[in-house]
């Protein structure tokens, strides 16, 4: 069997070549050239397949190890007869911790207190369902929009204008989707930024044309009341280096970029071909992950609560550092092309554990072990 898999995709050795020969390859740059002897295509997020890219290919199987999917022609695919795997849910714990960080990082800028923000969720799959049961454990209050869910006749959702109304901050989850009712190409567009809130902050970690980034660089330039972080870009790996500047926080598409998370998508690609193939999935990520960034933390008796949790959610993650390096690289790019430099800030990407490998050592009260879960530390 041969695979042709993006270079980026880790423990690809480990986990596939039990099942045949690997070729790895830059995930901009897989042609179909490369695939004309191959079995099965193994991606990440930057590798646009579709029907004419396995033309005359013996390819029969396509996996993606993220949780997003549009990239693929799904209809396209299925119509040819190939099979295709994802792997939901597999980034979510590092898109929380990201969307924390941020919230950390604008509480510190502006002197206001993210605890007491309310924060509207759009988009409740994988991702922003787990957000949203994290800040609810923390205390913060949550508005939740999801239009499909709420069309099936789910409760607890609320339209995304109430949002926009009532809310201190807005996360975006969605998927990107072209066409239907619930579209998410430029959800976020010239008429619903200008509705945002005085003082709102902004986060988007889904997918860059959820916003019009034309839009939000000329609402930023009217009102510096707006706080806004992007992990992603309209144009991407292209990035407008005027709306970086208008930014609080900027980052290389990166947010769900943990080491863990990227590790189970992986594993959940090598089981979804094991099946399709019809042969056993005996490895497991337990048995394959490295030790490497597990950490453990101590702190004094005395140390207040949530200066505690603040302090453990920095020391795993902080978006300050992914924000500092993303403008060293693409601020002195102005008028030029950004794609080398913002692929090389993924591809270098330094090691980032989440949480659940660190254990936070305390001997505080009840209260300090019930922020520390709530933030998914070990236990």
């Amino acid at each position: 069997m041969h695979i042709v898999a993006d270079e980026n995709i880790p423990l690809l050795d480990a986990f596939f070549a039990p099942l045949g020969r690997i070729t790895r390859l830059p995930g901009r740059q897989i042609s179909r050239e490369h695939l004309l002897d191959a079995d099965a295509l193994l991606v990440r997020s930057v590798t646009r397949v579709d029907p004419q890219l396995l033309a005359d290919t013996p390819v029969r199987f396509v996996g993606t190890c993220t949780i997003g999917t549009d990239h693929l022609d799904l209809p396209g695919l299925a119509a040819a007869g190939i099979a295709v795997a994802s792997a939901p849910g597999c980034n979510a714990r590092g898109v929380v911790e990201y969307v924390l960080s941020c919230l950390l990082t604008l509480s510190e800028r502006t002197g206001l207190d993210w605890r007491t923000r309310r924060v509207g969720i759009v988009g409740v799959g994988e991702v922003g369902g787990r957000l949203a049961q994290t800040l609810a454990a923390l205390g913060v209050e949550c508005l939740l929009c999801d239009p499909p869910r709420a069309n099936r006749g789910e409760s607890g959702f609320a339209p995304l204008d109430q949002l926009l109304a009532e809310c201190d901050v807005l996360s975006c989850h969605v998927p990107l989707t072209h066409s239907g009712p619930d579209a998410t190409w430029h959800l976020l567009d010239a008429g619903r930024l200008v509705a945002l809130r005085p003082g709102a902050w902004l986060i988007n970690s889904s997918r860059g044309p959820v916003i019009d980034n034309h839009a939000l660089k000329a609402v930023l330039a009217e009102r510096a009341d707006l706080q806004v972080a992007l992990d992603v870009w309209e144009q991407e790996p292209q990035v407008d280096g005027e709306l970086l500047q208008r930014c609080a926080l900027g980052t290389p598409h990166i947010a769900g970029y943990s080491l863990d998370g990227k590790l189970r998508g992986t594993e959940q690609i090598y089981r979804a071909l094991c099946a399709s193939l019809g042969v056993p999935a005996p490895l497991t990520l337990q048995s394959l992950a490295p030790d490497a960034g597990r950490a453990q933390l101590q702190f004094a008796a005395d140390t207040p609560a949530q200066w505690l949790l603040e302090r453990s959610l920095r020391q795993v993650y902080d978006v300050r550092d992914d924000d500092a390096r993303f403008r060293a690289a693409m601020l002195p790019l102005a008028g030029q092309s950004t794609a080398a430099a913002f692929d090389a800030l993924r591809k270098g990407y330094p090691l980032r554990r989440e949480c659940p490998e660190v254990e936070v050592r305390h001997s505080g009260q009840e209260e300090t072990a019930a922020l520390l879960a709530a933030a998914g530390f070990k236990r």
